[in-house]
């Protein structure tokens, strides 16, 4: 029987000596290059880049690049330096801003139209008046509602019925008209288009929530709806005169209710842009109750005052079209003011744009008591309307900071029905004037109206103190 060595000790091989031992380089021998981990060895280049991706297509191992190379000569587009242009490039913001467009033109001409179709009935200035006042009056009631219920359920929700019913008393008023109701009647109808939601307002929520934490989007975005506001209010009396001259009375009533509704579809039909909808808790306050609120709504009042005197005083002293050139003026300066840097102390900002209007609503003034030149007094209104916008971009980027997420489109609808209250009375005193001292000393009301809003704002705007960018 063979003995295995690994049995007898005596004939097994000694186990060999794994003590570490020093290692001695040779004299002549190169030194090493520095180590380098397996796992961060430097990838060849550009051998890295072209290493393909594999994957299996019908079966079979396929191999595809991991980058394709850049087409020689295309260059990376560079965003475009007007705001305006950034501004329509976010996603979604040109269909929610074309349906909005369509739907804020009927809001300068439903009015015209309304005085128009009556007057030319039931031959009174005095009862289209006092219809368009009673539609106002409802407005400013209803209004601050509908944008709660818009804050609450959400815009497209809200806005469509609210839109609908709106039309549907546009259309009773059509008819009320043409059957020669009772007067009552037109009273009733036309209060019933206060439901109108402030499409605006829910414009200015969109971009507040798609430019969150970006002062310079959102001072674009404002004074871009501002001169919006300009720009429809300048074309609707005049697209409302045209139709009910060149086809019936009836037929600016109509337009104005079916672009309306269309408008508002197409806008409420965006629901990617749609600010999402912010449960409210029952300790929330009103924005009435907000610290400072009550004296921006007071500027706005004011603000109103300046629209609907210098209105009235101008139609009475050289003809309603005239007032174009006021709103061109600011329009214009809505736009060049969009293009400016955000203001650090916005309320300063306020301040001084409202000193502006405060001086430039004297250059009509001056124009009416000193020369009887209309061209003269065309550009006096020109300027004069330079500052409003401005002013208005200020005042809303005001209500935006002081108005709580949720209930954004409440605080501005409240600062909209602010405003035409102010027209209301603005439109009230320069009447009054007119009558009572002329149309020369009837610009006073609107320059006292803006000296009003300054000292309201320098006296009551100490709160934004604390908010200033």
């Amino acid at each position: 029987m063979p003995i295995s060595p690994a049995a007898c000790p005596e004939t097994a091989p000694a186990a060999p000596d794994r003590r570490p031992r020093p290692h001695v380089r040779p004299e002549n021998a190169p030194r090493p290059g520095p180590r380098v981990r397996p796992d961060r060895a430097p990838a060849p280049w550009p051998a890295a880049r072209a290493t393909p991706l594999l994957a299996v297509s019908g079966g079979q191992l396929v191999a595809a690049p991991r980058s394709a190379p850049a087409a020689p000569g295309r260059r990376r587009s560079r965003p475009s330096s007007n705001p305006y242009l950034r501004l329509l490039a976010t996603p979604g913001a040109r269909a929610f801003t074309a349906g909005n467009l369509i739907a804020r033109l009927p809001m300068g001409m439903l009015s015209v139209s309304a005085v128009i179709m009556i007057a030319g009935s039931r031959g009174s200035y005095a009862l289209a008046g006092a219809v368009t006042a009673t539609g106002l009056a409802a407005t400013a009631v209803v209004a601050p509602f509908t944008a709660r219920l818009v804050d609450r359920f959400g815009q497209a929700r809200v806005a469509v019925p609210a839109t609908a019913l709106a039309v549907l008393g546009s259309l009773a008023l059509v008819l009320c008209v043409h059957h020669d109701a009772p007067a009552w009647t037109l009273f009733a109808a036309y209060a019933a288009t206060a439901t109108t939601p402030n499409t605006g307002g829910m414009s200015r929520a969109r971009w507040a929530h798609l430019h969150r934490g970006d002062p310079a989007a959102l001072h674009t975005a404002n004074s871009f709806e501002q001169a919006a506001d300009e720009l429809c209010f300048m074309l609707g009396p005049v697209l409302a005169a045209t139709l009910c001259g060149a086809l019936f009375p009836e037929a600016g009533t109509l337009v104005g209710a079916v672009l309306l509704m269309t408008g508002v579809l197409i806008f409420a039909a965006q629901r990617a842009t749609e600010p999402p909808v912010t449960p409210r808790t029952k300790s929330a306050a009103s924005p009435l109750r907000t610290p400072g609120m009550p004296a921006l709504l007071a500027v706005f009042l004011a603000t109103g005052a300046v629209f609907g005197a210098m209105e009235v005083v101008s139609i009475a002293h050289a003809g309603g079209a005239i007032l174009a050139l006021q709103a061109a003026g600011s329009c214009a300066a809505g736009l060049l003011y969009g293009s400016l840097r955000p203001a650090r102390n916005v309320h300063l900002r306020l301040l001084l744009c409202l000193a502006a209007m405060t001086a430039l609503m004297s250059l009509p003034l001056l124009a009416a008591a000193g020369s009887s030149s209309l061209p003269v007094l065309a550009l006096c209104l020109l300027l004069a309307g330079a500052a409003t916008a401005p002013t208005m971009v200020t005042g809303m980027t005001l209500v935006q900071r002081a108005t709580r997420p949720e209930q954004l489109n409440e605080g501005m609808t409240l600062a909209v029905t602010a405003l035409l209250g102010g027209i209301a009375a603005g439109a009230a005193a320069g009447g009054w004037l007119v009558e009572h001292a002329g149309t020369a000393s009837g610009y006073t009301a609107p320059m006292s109206a803006a000296a009003l809003a300054l000292v309201i704002a320098a006296a009551g705007g100490r709160y934004d103190r604390r908010r200033r960018t």
